[in-house]
């Protein structure tokens, strides 16, 4: 499958990408970049305003509507998606989509930045209004939320430039792979790929992947040498290959493409709302130049639907 599972990020050259996290590029660090059909990414580009919908905003659940915003929680470690810029702000493709959403409902988003693994629970503890995290839409994550679809990504395997240890993506039994904690490519590890090594009578993947909570370290882990692969979103691992200025590469194709899903409360009205937001968005234009603006246009959807896993 794709994108983070519960999910699966970088910074630009010589910015760091949030406080505590290494300089990526000086220490050798689910759209896609040009390695799947997409532009370079522009973060300074401007986006047009989206305007208020008074019909969208008319499906807005009363006491978010009271409230005047959107809580959003984002776990800002995975460029293009989410990340903070050299100045601590949170941006990124979900981040822009979010105040796009908010603005077409006739309110502000307010994106807080919140560990991966924490983003579904504080939905259900109304905490949070939306996760917008690179989330994949799966049918086990709809028993307890709904997801509403916008994008499309799959995963993909990067090692060092030049694979010194001949890494294949479809065999990676025996091989010291990064991911990140909570994530699709995680749950892969452990669920597929593993039991696929013991029936071949190979050794597994140690450890069912070297786990870290942030995706910025699954990177580093593969630029110093820690580990052999890396396992991610593919637009997070095309972003990393331009962002560690040639230090990574990638291995095989993107497989397992699926749709990522923004995450609302079960049965919560807002789902219609969000639908049509980002369904409005699409028609008017201003999606597309979101994703043009973070290089992810090849992930790009026309129909954005609620509860839509494939699998």
């Amino acid at each position: 499958m794709t994108a983070r599972t519960l999910r699966p990020r970088i910074v630009a050259a010589g910015a760091a990408l949030a406080a505590g996290t290494l300089m990526l590029t000086a220490c050798s660090s689910s759209g896609s970049s040009s390695a799947s059909g997409s532009g370079a990414a522009n973060p300074t580009a401007t986006v047009k305003a989206a305007s208020a919908d008074p019909s969208l905003a008319a499906l807005v659940p009363a006491d978010v509507k009271s409230g005047g915003k959107l809580v959003v929680a984002a776990d800002a470690s995975y460029a293009p998606n989410e990340f903070k810029d050299d100045k601590g702000n949170i941006v990124g493709m979900d981040v822009d989509l979010a105040n796009a959403i908010a603005a077409k409902l006739g309110l502000k988003a307010d994106v807080q930045n919140a560990d991966f693994t924490s983003i579904i629970p504080g939905i259900a503890a109304k905490k949070y209004q939306l996760g917008m995290s690179s989330f994949t839409d799966t049918k086990e994550r709809e028993q307890t939320v709904d997801m509403v679809t916008y994008f499309t990504a799959g995963s993909a395997v990067a090692v060092k430039k030049g694979n010194p240890d001949k890494i294949d993506a479809k065999d990676l039994c025996g091989k010291k792979v990064a991911v990140q904690t909570g994530t699709t490519q995680a749950d892969e590890i452990k669920d597929t790929r593993n039991p696929d090594c013991t029936k071949a009578g190979k050794p597994t993947i140690p450890g069912d992947g070297d786990k870290f909570s942030l995706q910025t370290d699954v990177t580093q882990a593969v630029v110093a040498g820690r580990d052999q692969a890396m396992m991610a979103d593919s637009p997070v691992v095309d972003y990393a290959l331009k962002q560690t200025n040639g230090q990574l590469e990638k291995v095989g194709e993107t497989y397992d493409s699926a749709p990522y899903g923004i995450v609302v409360a079960k049965g919560s009205d807002l789902s219609k709302a969000v639908q049509g937001a980002v369904q409005s968005l699409i028609a008017d234009g201003t999606y597309k130049s979101i994703l043009d603006k973070w290089g992810v246009s090849a992930g790009a959807v026309t129909t954005s639907q609620i509860n839509a896993a494939q699998s």
